[in-house]
């Protein structure tokens, strides 16, 4: 080993944080809201070998430090924003809103509580949908190429898709994971 004088170069990247789990999640919109991050059983269980083993192994830990709590079973749906204006009778009463014609013959939106929704052509709600994730009853479903997925230098994949609709959960744009030429730099 050779003595130098200069001092280690530091990485010019951001410092790493004290809340992984809750930037990624913040990140995302696959499966995640405000109190639960879903992972489709199917998706899981089709993932490499390695991946499930230490999958299993942090699902344990989890379970063993809150085993002391009453967990129930939960109900998940599939569900996706959609604008007032878009929706039918059912899927207006499923999000808790009803739809009626006032006294000039003009369409009125209102909450389930009978306020008037002022801008229902940019109001969303959240509405049940057909599950577009295969179950494990229509066998395994192949992972993308993942050496093919670009991993900053945080450990996460980048997340595809369009970020979390307005009046949706959370922080937007908050966080930003480096691309490529920040890459470059570390």
């Amino acid at each position: 080993m050779k003595f130098t004088p200069e001092p280690i170069p530091r990485p010019s990247g951001r410092p790493a944080s004290s809340t992984p789990l809750r930037d990624y999640l913040n990140s995302t919109n696959q499966g995640v809201d405000a109190g639960y991050a879903v992972l489709p059983r199917s998706l899981a269980e089709s993932m490499p070998l390695p991946w499930q083993q230490q999958f299993a192994t942090l699902l344990a830990e989890f379970h063993q430090a809150y085993g002391h709590l009453q967990w129930p079973v939960y109900r998940v749906v599939p569900s996706r924003y959609e604008r007032l204006v878009d929706l039918d009778e059912e899927q207006l009463a499923e999000a808790g809103f009803l739809m009626e014609i006032d006294s000039d013959g003009e369409i009125v939106y209102r909450s389930r509580n009978g306020t008037q929704v002022e801008n229902p052509e940019q109001t969303t709600a959240l509405v049940s949908v057909l599950d577009p994730i295969p179950n494990n009853r229509q066998g395994r479903v192949e992972p993308a190429a993942l050496s093919q997925q670009p991993t900053p230098p945080s450990g996460f994949p980048t997340q595809p898709g369009p970020p979390t609709p307005s009046g949706g959960f959370g922080p937007q744009n908050q966080y930003h994971y480096p691309g490529q030429r920040d890459q470059q730099s570390w």
